[in-house]
């Protein structure tokens, strides 16, 4: 079976211009023609094709795409084994820049255009800007930073201290809780988790479940916030953090 140069595209998600180009190099030349004259691939092609565009996502120049899979040397496992390491090594990169993300974007909730006496007066001694320069360069283009700058955009001075407030609550409910001796897998714990990923979502951006949990491991990981959560009470973080995942998992998160 072969395949016009508009179904390879559409099956790819690269455009015909794409496939014309790679042709034109000799780095995909379809291996039949129409009557007409025109492109068809066959399934040999597709395979080619699909290791062009590993490479291609992984970052390698279109020589040195060229180059490797030319290789006469090279087996056709040795591909899929070197794209498989590649791939986890990318995997575990993008994780960590999901979680780099997640810390921006938590700590951009604290950002507010107020002078700074009036931060430290809301905030105490906890800079609400100490890392915006960071979040925007992490997360600036992503739509939750945008509806977090506009909401934050329109809160008075009040609203920044109504919402200190409700955590100031929060904090104070959960130390009982703790001094109770409520287990983190509890329902009492659950539910103050997912009440603080509603506040989250109410004053800043919607806060999945897996967003969530991805802030709980944040909140014992990075000094900063673990020290806020404990302030409350220690050992406040990972609690909260344990917590946080069993609501998740509470709500198929």
């Amino acid at each position: 079976m072969s395949h016009s140069v508009g179904q390879v595209a559409g099956f790819a998600g690269v455009t015909v211009r794409t496939l014309h180009h790679y042709d034109e190099i000799g780095l995909l030349v379809p291996s039949g023609r129409s009557h007409a004259g025109h492109r068809r691939y066959g399934d040999t092609d597709l395979d080619r094709l699909q290791q062009i565009l590993f490479y291609r996502e992984l970052g390698f120049p279109l020589d040195e795409v060229a180059a490797l899979l030319d290789d006469p040397e090279a087996d056709p496992r040795a591909h899929l084994r070197r794209q498989h390491d590649l791939l986890t090594a990318r995997i575990e990169k993008l994780q960590k820049m999901a979680a780099a993300v997640e810390h921006a974007m938590e700590a951009r909730t604290m950002g507010i255009d107020l002078t700074p006496e009036e931060k430290f007066e809301v905030f105490g001694d906890k800079d609400p800007e100490a890392d915006a320069e960071e979040a925007e360069r992490c997360w600036g283009g992503t739509e939750a930073y945008a509806e977090s700058q506009r909401r934050a955009a329109r809160y008075t001075k009040d609203d920044w201290k109504r919402m200190q407030a409700e955590v100031a609550s929060w904090g104070e409910r959960y130390d009982a809780l703790m001094e109770a001796g409520e287990p983190a897998t509890g329902e009492r714990a659950m539910d103050m988790a997912e009440e603080h990923r509603l506040h989250i979502t109410r004053w800043f951006y919607g806060c999945s479940y897996g967003t969530h949990r991805g802030l709980g491991e944040m909140y014992v990981a990075d000094e900063r916030f673990k020290e806020f959560y404990d302030s409350m009470r220690p050992g406040l973080a990972e609690h909260l953090r344990e917590a946080i995942a069993a609501n998740a998992t509470r709500h198929g998160g």
